[in-house]
């Protein structure tokens, strides 16, 4: 039998029709067009195709269930293929769901939705058996995408509605099933307004630095930390306080703009980590990794690359507890993001990058106290990762008469400190008004030799302490930047010989 009787004797029908979705790739979102089309065939089947995961091959079964389950019609008597182009862009998860049973509703004629609307809206969303859409992650990143790509409407789940309408002038559809979600395109059923949420700031109830007993000195320092996002070692026995300073850190820093909450919630989002009833995180985060934590869980990764703790860190604070404990090949992959400020994660599937901008705050017994050697802390904790550590702090155990005595009322507060910080932060931000920086770490060398010149006295102290200590030319620059912060604090326009020397005081040797 030739062609022309073949296609005499099965005349073939075919409808296509394509809708848009999105895919994270690290931070970033890729558009996919969700390609469905049907042909009539003796052997009636679904292929979906377009390098998805095992979760995007199963969409077939989901979908299947959802809609007969939400009353509407599966194709039959058809081949059915999915693409989802590009096709050599690797796609994961159940996200698609939504996208392709529309699809199918389109192409089997129980949908009638015109072109040009379908090129103006994304859709995103995993059916459950019973029509319902679950939540997802990665909304945030998506209706970003979607704003820069020009597309006014985005059809996400019900449950991360809210998450979308945080992007301004985005056209919001909230849906709790594929049923309701068709009711809306056929115009039965309005859809609801979903408008931004409204976050009130989150108030600070953790530890205040006023509860602390003594430790002046290293209370000083991690405000000077804290105004200049510098990197700290606190160093000294156990019981000290080290962790009980740690974490009152974190409330005397400046609080999240708007557009680092939007980076960090969409770290969060796509890490599937976003509180419950909370789309938007305005609180700078604090992560405490344990020294049994793997490279991976600290870095990321995954067979789909996912952000870490150094990612999850982001704009906030990384505290690592018994720094010495640590694996020297985990500690090592710290070295690129404290210098980068973001992390490049390889894998065989894919290379994607996530940012990494925090403050490193360690905490470490002293070779005395503790169960490894000084060689072998040594030989973990490396010489290029002391010179990416600002300030070092020995922290003395308080006396127990100290712990017995009433509390002082002239130690400052948290929120004291705070303001001297937003202070210094505001003149850092006047300063770099005009550079790609808001911070004295984020200095280069250029930036220093341009902004922190040195008087004659303070640059011959400056000389002969690093001659004296052995300073590499980051360690060197690094004191500088530790000084400019200092000089911050006092509202002092010049780096001064006081300034120097009181930054000196923090590069101390740690006892390794």
């Amino acid at each position: 039998m030739d062609y022309r009787t073949l296609c005499l004797t099965y005349p073939i029908r075919k409808m296509l029709t394509k809708l848009i979705s999105f895919a994270n790739i690290g931070l970033q979102c890729e558009k996919i067009t969700v390609e469905v089309g049907t042909v009539y065939g003796d052997k009636p089947r679904m292929f979906i195709v377009g390098l998805g995961d095992t979760a995007v091959r199963e969409s077939e079964q989901r979908v299947k269930m959802a809609l007969r389950s939400g009353g509407l019609r599966f194709p039959t008597g058809k081949v059915i293929t999915v693409n989802l182009a590009p096709a050599n862009l690797r796609k994961a998860g159940p996200r698609y769901d939504l996208a392709i049973a529309l699809g199918l509703l389109i192409v089997n004629g129980s949908l009638l939705i015109s072109k040009e609307a379908l090129a103006d809206m994304a859709f995103l969303g995993e059916l459950a058996l019973d029509g319902s859409l679950h939540h997802i992650t990665g909304v945030l990143p998506a209706a970003i995408a979607c704003r820069n790509h020009g597309i006014s409407t985005i059809v996400v789940p019900s449950a991360n509605a809210p998450e979308a309408a945080l992007i301004p002038g985005m056209n919001v559809i909230g849906v709790d099933s594929i049923a309701d979600l068709v009711k809306i395109l056929q115009g039965e059923k309005p859809p609801e307004v979903v408008m931004p949420p409204a976050c009130s700031p989150q108030s600070y109830n953790g530890i205040d630095f006023s509860d602390v007993r003594g430790q002046e000195h290293a209370k000083r320092a991690l405000e000077i930390a804290a105004a200049g996002g510098h990197n700290v070692l606190l160093s000294g026995a156990p019981g000290a306080g080290k962790t009980l300073l740690a974490r009152a850190f974190s409330g005397i820093l400046p609080p999240l703009t708007q557009e680092e909450s939007i980076e960090v919630t969409q770290i969060y989002s796509i890490a599937n980590l976003l509180p419950e009833g909370l789309p938007l995180i305005q609180r700078r985060p604090f992560r405490l990794v344990h020294h049994t934590a793997s490279g991976v869980s600290i870095v990321g990764g995954g067979q789909i690359p996912g952000p870490g703790e150094i990612s999850l860190a982001h704009k906030g604070v990384l505290f690592l507890d018994e720094l010495a404990e640590f694996p020297s090949q985990v500690l090592e992959v710290l070295r690129q993001p404290l210098e980068d400020r973001q992390i490049t994660i390889t894998r065989a599937h894919g290379t994607v990058t996530f940012p990494a901008d925090f403050i490193m705050v360690a905490a470490m017994n002293p070779p005395q106290f503790s169960a490894s050697s000084a060689q072998k802390i040594n030989r973990r904790i490396s010489a290029p990762l002391l010179d990416r550590i600002d300030l070092t702090i020995d922290v003395q155990p308080v006396p127990i008469e100290d712990l017995q005595k009433a509390p002082r009322k002239d130690i400052d507060t948290s929120a004291q400190i705070l303001e001297r910080i937003l202070v210094a932060r505001k003149i850092q931000a006047e300063r770099y008004k005009d550079l790609p920086i808001s911070t004295n770490k984020e200095m280069n060398v250029k930036h220093i030799d341009e902004l922190c010149p040195l008087n004659k006295e303070a640059s011959v102290l400056l000389r002969q302490a690093a001659e004296r200590l052995d300073l590499s030319a980051r360690g060197y620059h690094r004191m500088i930047k530790v000084a400019r912060t200092i000089a911050d604090l006092g509202g002092e326009k010049d780096i001064e010989v006081p300034h120097v020397a009181e930054a000196l005081q923090y590069r101390q040797n740690v006892g390794v």
